[in-house]
């Protein structure tokens, strides 16, 4: 994984593509309940820290480990699998013929039925899957992962390892959207904020994105 993300730069040009693939979920429509007081001569800015819940949602966003910019974002009231199929397809369609390579961590939406079918579907898998939780590749999580990280696949799917998120670079990603824009936000309703997240993603993508500079190239991490 790490070395897929040393060499990203050069794979996207040649038509090899690495997104990291995340679920931001239970983003809060939060609208606080007393105006913010602003900063004054010896005084920092005082927000009203009780707020008046207004509904979330869950945004699922690919980030392009070449060249820092989130593509294909979607926002929805929930994270099923066919939540999470989607803008996997969404992507893969803006090239259909490239080798894809999607970071992604060890959920449950990441090892989905939905995506065994969409992967066997693009790349001509003929075998039979199977039955979910019965028999075949759609038995079990594990066996469907199998299927989704074969290398021989034009589409491939790379898992972190358990307790290693901080390896999936988008979580940095959402860190900054936390940071810049839902930490002090303010939300009368689910709409607004979509569209302030929407509005967020595009200037970030113009002015902002750039790739991250990994250093950790994968050495265990010992005490």
């Amino acid at each position: 994984m790490c070395a897929l993300y040393q060499h990203a730069p050069a794979f996207e040009p040649q038509g090899g593509p690495v997104r990291s693939t995340e679920e931001q979920t239970g983003i809060q429509a939060l609208e606080r309940a007393a105006p913010t007081l602003p900063m004054q001569p010896g005084l920092v800015e005082r927000p009203e820290y009780a707020d008046i819940r207004h509904g979330t949602l869950c945004l699922i966003a690919n980030f392009t480990v070449a060249t820092g910019a989130v593509v294909a974002p979607t926002l929805g009231p929930s994270r099923t699998e066919k939540d999470f199929a989607a803008p996997i397809a969404q992507t893969i369609t803006t090239d259909p013929e490239a080798p894809w390579s999607f970071v992604v961590e060890q959920l449950n939406t990441h090892t989905s039925a939905a995506l065994v079918h969409l992967v066997a579907r693009t790349c001509g898998v003929a075998e039979d899957l199977g039955e979910k939780e019965k028999r075949g590749v759609l038995k079990s999580m594990e066996t469907r992962a199998a299927l989704l990280s074969e290398a021989s696949h034009r589409i491939r799917f790379l898992y972190t390892p358990k307790h290693t998120s901080w390896l999936n670079q988008i979580e940095r990603w959402c860190s900054i959207l936390v940071r810049r824009l839902l930490q002090r936000g303010n939300f009368t309703s689910v709409e607004p904020m979509r569209e302030r997240i929407v509005a967020f993603i595009h200037y970030f993508n113009t002015p902002m994105a750039k790739p991250f500079k990994w250093t950790y190239r994968g050495r265990p991490l010992t005490a």
